[in-house]
């Protein structure tokens, strides 16, 4: 992997995409994080995935190839088995005689390559793809040659599953090891799950109805209904993933919230648990935690230059407090970890305090709140601030005695990061008036507030360009000086079958609160909510809205969108 991340690199610098010292940035980052070089550059947007297979295959002399166009010869899978493909990272296109060809992400590796023409006995055609592209057509290929829904279903007679403890060696815990003499109900439930997560799924809802049972995915942020089940399955569904995550499956009338971890190709995925008695029984949701999928790079975060600026401003402060605010689900956590591995360094105490803790992140020491144990945020926070930190994350501030302790640590001497519930970043001020904080220590503590939305992206496959009268666009915000921009480019929604209703993936957008003395000296004087956001655009705070309307001018977004997510703007 790191030789072929060197490769890599060296392609990347000839092509004019890297200088030699962003190169030995990704390079390291790359080892850091045990993450391929490619996937790194094309989310930072050095390269777009393309482009970057274009490189790649003019290197090597073979041809590129789009394997989430291209049509599977299922008789292939047969001579390249799913443990194969997972083991040399490699995906079977076509097989024509004794002629097999292959797509791989390293073209260079050529003991891999003899390795694989031992094995299948056949000479092999090479074709260039990326990592990411073969694990989810291995995913999906592999996946489709299995048992389908309806004949799973067809082979459940409603007994009930085999109640039993669950090791972490247990092999029904690696979705692709289920054995053919699996109960229904472990094959469907393993199905759902790795569904879930070949298709970039965040949450899976599982819910009970009078006469069936509802599969849900939350995909970009909207939940699709994806699966109905027959109501004679609901029992053993819930049971399986009760047991799955340690609960007590003849409890019914109370909710229980667990975690296990599931095995899915070369990595380990956790799932967090919740379950909910509802009317017609429990409902099920579980969160889908890959941190694979983890932007823990403050630079690839994609927030406006301003936002940048006033952010990185703040976590390199030696001391004071920094809020993101914003909905469940609009990326706090992400926004936190990143700064948190922004400053991390071996000369730095960092503690976080976390319900649960979604993430492990190395060299950081990390606190799970357990209230049925008297551990709790302002517990775990008192407890922390002897233990001489220099960093303190707070997962959420609950209450108004954790947040008397927090703004006392960020006076302190200690940096604290945390989230709030609010609509925008001057809301904050207020509502921590409200909750007790006299305005002088509020004044005195705070540092920045940021407020975060996740917008979802235009699928880049389909999205048709946008005509639209100029004195419309003017009316939802746009200037004249926006619309008379060069570069303006502006897209809607289409859909098609790579995408969902026309948008596929999202991207944050971020409004930055910078607690400027002039600002202080207005919240000490108890200034209203209005006043104080017109001081800060004064001082140049670009808003959420604002942020989205410039993404929508990039052609990222639609307006729709924009409107949607920034509505109380």
């Amino acid at each position: 992997m790191i030789q072929f991340a060197r490769k890599l690199k060296v392609i990347l610098e000839k092509a004019g995409k890297l200088t030699t010292e962003q190169g030995d940035e990704l390079l390291q980052e790359a080892r850091r994080d045990k993450r391929p070089l490619s996937e790194i550059a094309v989310k930072k947007g050095v390269v777009s995935e393309p482009e970057l297979l274009a490189l790649v295959a003019a290197a090597a002399n073979v041809a590129p190839i789009d394997l989430d166009r291209v049509r599977v010869n299922d008789d292939v899978l047969a001579d390249v088995t799913a443990e194969l493909a997972n083991e040399y990272r490699i995906f079977p296109v076509d097989k024509i005689g004794q002629l097999i060809t292959v797509a791989v992400a390293n073209p260079f590796d050529v003991l891999k390559l003899d390795d694989l023409r031992i094995i299948t006995g056949c000479e092999l055609r090479i074709v260039v793809s990326t990592e990411e592209a073969i694990e989810r057509r291995i995913a999906t290929a592999y996946r489709s040659a299995e048992e389908s829904v309806s004949e799973i279903v067809g082979g459940f007679e409603g007994e009930d599953i085999e109640l039993k403890e669950q090791s972490d060696d247990d092999e029904s815990l690696d979705l692709t090891a289920i054995s053919d003499e699996a109960a229904p109900v472990v094959k469907i439930v393993n199905k759902i799950i790795s569904d879930a997560c070949s298709s970039g799924v965040s949450d899976i809802h599982i819910e009970p109805f009078e006469k069936k049972v509802i599969v849900r995915y939350r995909r970009d942020g909207r939940l699709v209904e994806v699966l109905t089940l027959p109501k004679k399955m609901q029992n053993s569904l819930t049971s399986r993933i009760k047991i799955m995550s340690k609960l007590d499956i003849a409890e019914k009338q109370r909710p229980q919230d667990g975690k296990f971890q599931m095995k899915m190709a070369n990595k380990a995925i956790d799932f967090r648990v919740s379950i909910l008695p509802v009317v017609w029984g429990e409902k099920t949701v579980l969160r889908i935690l890959d941190s694979s999928n983890l932007a823990l790079d403050i630079k690839s975060l994609g927030f406006e230059p301003r936002a940048m600026e006033d952010y990185t401003w703040a976590i390199e402060r030696p001391y004071g407090m920094i809020l993101v605010t914003g909905p469940t689900g609009s990326g706090k956590s992400t926004t936190l970890y990143s700064a948190v591995r922004h400053i991390a360094d071996p000369e730095t105490n960092m503690v976080t305090v976390e319900d649960p803790v979604e993430y492990t992140l190395e060299g950081i020491n990390q606190v799970p709140v357990n209230p049925k144990r008297g551990l709790t945020f302002a517990g775990a926070l008192r407890s922390i601030l002897r233990q001489d930190p220099d960093v303190v994350l707070l997962g959420e501030i609950r209450d108004a005695e954790t947040l008397e302790i927090a703004v006392k640590a960020a006076l302190t001497g200690h940096l604290v990061l945390s989230t709030l519930h609010t609509n925008d970043a001057v809301s904050t001020v207020t509502r921590m008036v409200d909750m007790g904080m006299d305005p002088f220590m509020v004044a005195s503590s705070t540092i920045l507030i940021c407020a975060q939305r996740l917008a979802r992206k235009l699928c880049v496959h389909c999205k048709q360009p946008l005509d639209v009268d100029k004195s419309a666009l003017m009316r939802v915000g746009l200037s004249e000086a926006d619309l008379a921009r060069d570069d303006l480019q502006m897209f809607k929604a289409v859909g098609c079958g790579r995408c969902t209703n026309g948008y596929k993936g999202r991207f944050a957008i971020l409004e930055t609160l910078r607690m400027t003395d002039a600002l202080k000296r207005m919240v000490v004087e108890a200034a209203n909510v209005q006043d104080l956001k017109l001081k800060a655009l004064e001082e140049g705070m670009i808003t959420l809205r604002r942020c989205g309307i410039l993404n929508f001018m990039r052609g990222m977004t639609s307006f729709e969108e924009v409107e949607r997510v920034t509505m109380a703007d």
